[in-house]
């Protein structure tokens, strides 16, 4: 079937759509903790490190399920599900009183964050594995739209108060749950689906996936300790521009918007003729000697314009996820691509789980007066070597043949 099908558009396009409300809060969200709470920059960097954790953790949890469920009821009302959840989280943090009500929030947006891996089910349902590189460069781009139009636009609007850019994030998720209601495809036909196993589904059993099918395993590991590491930005990044820079929110809004057009450019126009020339293996390998460079430069950066140069350094670790995703879909077979996805889901959401509040309570530990070394960039440096490990882990552990389909 082609790639370039309403059903594939769709998916991308809900990917795009959620991510715009993601972007939307994170330039505010450094405002919002202090807003709620009696904390210094340190101690609520610590804090939006928890609400990391209360978010990956729930998807950790129950983000495999969605998968599953969408492997034996269909794509669809698990997509309109997700989409409408993340809707109402986002009304329900807007009136928080108190940081106990963030993480209520946070925790419901875990519940409902599995759009983007039923969306990757709709990718793979519609295109073959030769192909799949490509359409999951897509939701890369999808990816890195969203954080163009999101962050700036939650810059702007936190400009008029921390809670805003969350009543506008409502709003595109329960506008886009209205429009999938009436134009969302089916994409998994009855004929095709499989029963629902709750040992499968849950996230130990869903990671098992891994070792069900040949190759994978190595595939994995490289995914999770990727995520791992790249688990600074999110944990660190408005606060490190706070701290080494004093960037406002409309600052840090329009940097995050910055190197979102340069991640869309590179995954909408480059992904799929570089994995076509050179497979995924290489591509992957470039990508992550690409982003174990940038942590390490981020955290030597004098300034705002050194930042800026150092997003086209960066760009190429966007080629990491849509590649090792579609090696990792060659080693499962078609009835399957669901649990895959939910397999990779788990290992990001684990990855999120682990490294947020890892690297934020790095962040506010380094920022103590009594720290050996007092900086906010040292969260960096670790990332740098961590990518560095996963690269060498990758070489070792892989081989630049393609994996055999799954029979």
């Amino acid at each position: 079937m082609p790639t370039t099908t309403p059903a594939v558009w769709f998916a991308v396009a809900t990917v795009f759509i959620d991510m715009i409300g993601m972007g939307l809060v994170m330039p505010v969200l450094p405002r919002l903790i202090l807003e709620v709470s009696s904390v210094d920059l340190a101690q609520a960097t610590v804090i939006g490190g928890w609400l990391f954790f209360a978010y990956a953790g729930m998807l950790f949890l129950l983000g495999p399920t969605m998968g599953s469920l969408s492997d034996a009821f269909g794509r669809r009302p698990l997509l309109l599900v997700s989409i409408f959840g993340l809707g109402v989280d986002y009304i329900l943090t807007a009136l928080a009183p108190s940081i106990f009500w963030l993480f209520v929030g946070r925790a419901i947006a875990g519940v409902c964050g599995a759009s983007y891996v039923i969306a990757n089910a709709f990718l793979a349902d519609l295109t073959p594995p030769d192909q799949r590189a490509r359409v999951f460069g897509y939701i890369g781009a999808a990816f890195g739209l969203g954080f163009v139009i999101g962050p700036a636009l939650g810059g702007i609007l936190g400009e008029f108060g921390p809670r805003v850019p969350f009543y506008a994030a409502a709003a595109f998720s329960l506008a886009n749950f209205v429009f999938g209601w009436f134009v969302l495809p089916e994409t998994l036909p009855p004929d095709k689906r499989r029963p629902f196993d709750i040992a499968r589904a849950n996230p130990i059993g869903t990671l098992k996936v891994f070792r069900t099918y040949s190759g994978a395993i190595p595939l994995s590991l490289a995914m999770f300790a990727f995520f791992l590491a790249s688990a600074v930005y999110p944990a660190i990044w408005a606060f490190w521009g706070i701290a080494r820079f004093g960037w406002s929110e409309l600052t840090i809004g329009l940097t995050l918007a910055v190197f979102g057009i340069v991640t869309a450019l590179t995954q909408a126009f480059v992904t799929g003729p570089i994995v076509a020339r050179y497979g995924e293996w290489r591509v992957v390998v470039f990508g992550l000697v690409s982003a174990a460079v940038a942590a390490g430069g981020y955290g030597l950066a004098p300034s705002l314009l050194a930042v800026l140069v150092l997003f086209v350094i960066h760009a190429p670790e966007g080629f990491v996820m849509p590649a090792l995703t579609a090696l990792l879909s060659r080693c499962a077979p078609e009835d399957a691509q669901g649990e895959m996805q939910g397999g990779i889901a788990s290992l990001q959401s684990l990855g999120m789980v682990l490294g947020t509040p890892f690297f934020a309570h790095v962040f506010g530990y380094f920022m103590q007066p009594n720290a050996p070394v007092v900086s906010p960039s040292i969260g960096f440096y670790v990332a740098a070597g961590m990518l560095a490990l996963v690269l060498a882990g990758f070489l070792l552990t892989t081989s630049s043949r393609p994996a055999d389909p799954a029979k």
